[in-house]
């Protein structure tokens, strides 16, 4: 048959660069529980539409050539529910994973393509690092490094989206970090460099959970979104990430069928909501009985407890949800919840999402622990970025705010619409305290509460709807419909749905 020396080479190459890091080393991750790259690709996407990029890809060394299939990086682009999406899946069989001359063009490619073309990048992270020795000496460092003055620059023209699925070091962790959502599995390890190179730097064991486990990552630093137990939970979990979003800044998020249910629960809000302020509740309930039923998606849950960030849906449409936990501190705001709004912020003005807030705050956390966490500084943030949203925002007063988080949660014309529940209360600081500052009494002294009485005057929802700072105040089992027909109202229909994205460029970590 003609060329059929050929096309015999062409299907024993790709054979082998398909094998990956061999048999061997495959067999020992299906012992631990751990899907290999190919496998993590195939749950990605749907049946069929993977196409890769660079399979016949290996070290730019001869000598490494046979054992470098695909240059230990799994390229290429597929359809999760029918919408393209580019991939780059670390083969940690294959070196390690390890970053090098050729394995980096090829995510330079998926890159480039993702971001003109309008399409999301899923990074699926698991590498040991730079290449050793290509990267080491004065030629390594100047023939790989820096070749891209815009190798880490963010401008958000579509999602990316990354999982730390084993160890993560070196560019493995900037991509983890520079992702508009991290889902980590434990397990995984996300670090600048591995534990060993730690403690040879800092002359003492250093334990690779303690540098960058789950738990660090979830909880101290923020940089995981979503915490699972496997593989397969952490691709789910990206896919259903992606189904909230846009394919590109330029497109409005997808609609999908509103779930028979949603809305039944709104009469139960008043069950959940406590009849004292100084009473505490979990708020998530109470948001759950307003979206859409199942849609609840939230990010951060472990940091930065005193704020909660979700994306749901109300009506069939993606909303991003930002809320005050009095659950936690009372829902008094610290520099971790800051960061973690921020954070939010920037997603939800990126891809075009409509915010919610819903506030129920003493104000922010104070004293020693939070000047020394720059809370002045985020705080600013905070309104820096608030001030720079250009979707539309609704806020729901549901209890108390006072002072500047009155403000920063989307009091008087920072936000689009602002209601409030019978159950408001407004005014600069807790009266109890106020009374304290003013005239040095403390509660059960003689003349508080009298001196108090002066301190809760025009402090009720009524007293700033007069001055039309709310603009309306409704029962809270109205709260879904009110906020469906609002977000009709102020859609974006001039720019058919598209913001500004003034918010593009906002760094992806804090």
């Amino acid at each position: 048959m003609a060329f059929e020396n050929l096309l015999n080479e062409l299907e024993t190459r790709r054979a082998k660069a398909l094998a990956m890091g061999g048999a061997e080393k495959l067999a020992k991750r299906r012992v631990a529980g751990l899907l290999n790259a190919r496998e993590r690709i195939d749950a990605l996407f749907d049946a069929g539409t993977f196409m890769e990029s660079g399979l016949f890809a290996t070290s730019v060394h001869p000598q490494d050539a046979e054992k470098s299939p695909a240059d230990g990086k799994i390229a290429g682009f597929g359809q999760i529910r029918g919408r393209e999406a580019a991939v780059v899946a670390n083969d940690f069989t294959v070196m390690g994973a390890s970053s090098a001359a050729i394995n980096m063009k090829k995510i330079g490619h998926m890159k480039r393509t993702a971001a003109s073309k309008g399409i999301p990048l899923i990074l699926l992270g698991e590498s040991s690092g730079a290449r050793l020795p290509d990267n080491m000496g004065a030629r390594g460092m100047g023939t790989l490094l820096a070749q891209d003055p815009q190798q880490y620059l963010r401008c958000r023209e579509s999602p990316w989206v990354s999982a730390a699925l084993g160890l993560c070091y070196g560019s493995s962790t900037w991509y983890c970090v520079l992702a508009d959502f991290n889902v980590m599995r434990k397990g995984a390890i996300i670090a600048v460099s591995s534990s060993l190179l730690a403690s040879l730097a800092m002359n003492d064991n250093v334990e690779a959970e303690e540098l960058g486990g789950w738990r660090v990552h979830a909880e101290i630093t923020g940089f995981a979104d979503q915490v699972v137990d496997t593989d397969e939970e952490a691709i789910d979990a990206v896919k259903k990430f992606l189904s909230y979003l846009p394919s590109n800044n330029t497109e409005v998020p997808p609609v999908v069928p509103v779930p028979a249910g949603s809305g039944d629960r709104a009469a139960e809000i008043l069950k959940i909501l406590p009849e004292s302020r100084t009473q505490v509740y979990d708020m998530r309930k109470v948001l759950q009985c307003i979206v859409d039923k199942d849609s609840w998606f939230e990010l951060k849950a472990r940091f930065g407890k005193t704020g909660v960030t979700a994306l749901a849906r109300l009506d069939g449409k993606t909303v991003g949800v930002i809320a005050n936990n009095p659950l936690f501190k009372g829902g008094a705001l610290d520099a971790d919840a800051c960061d973690k709004i921020v954070s939010f912020l920037v997603l939800c003005d990126s891809y075009n999402i409509p915010i919610l807030m819903f506030v129920d705050t003493p104000g922010f956390a104070i004293g020693v622990e939070a000047e020394r966490k720059r809370a002045p500084g985020k705080i600013m943030n905070f309104m820096n970025a608030l001030a720079l949203v250009t979707v539309p925002k609704l806020t729901v007063l549901v209890r108390k705010t006072y002072g500047q988080a009155y403000i920063n949660m989307g009091g008087g014309r920072n936000s689009d619409e602002f209601l409030a529940w019978p159950t408001a209360e407004i005014s600069f600081m807790d009266p109890n305290y106020a009374v304290t500052v003013v005239s040095g009494l403390k509660p059960g002294d003689p003349g508080f509460e009298e001196k108090k009485a002066t301190m809760v005057k025009d402090n009720s929802v009524y007293d700033i709807a007069s001055v039309y700072a709310v603009q309306d105040v409704i029962r809270p089992e109205r709260t879904r419909d009110y906020l469906i027909r609002m977000l009709g109202v102020h859609q974006l229909r001039l720019s058919k749905g598209i913001g500004k994205h003034l918010l593009a460029t906002w760094p992806t970590s804090f």
